[in-house]
């Protein structure tokens, strides 16, 4: 389960990169990266560290 929360949280991170970079999904990619880092704080916060 922990690897696919990484995943999923690499795949988020990706797309608001490259959100920056097309415009017509602002929004929603911004989104995704605040739901790629709850997902990482939550790993850290149970003791799986990165």
């Amino acid at each position: 389960m922990s690897n696919l929360l990484y995943l999923i949280a690499v795949i988020l991170i990706i797309g608001w990169v490259l959100g920056f970079f097309v415009y017509s999904a602002g929004a929603l990619i911004h989104a995704l990266l605040i739901l790629a880092i709850i997902a990482i704080l939550i790993n850290i916060i149970r003791g799986r560290a990165v």
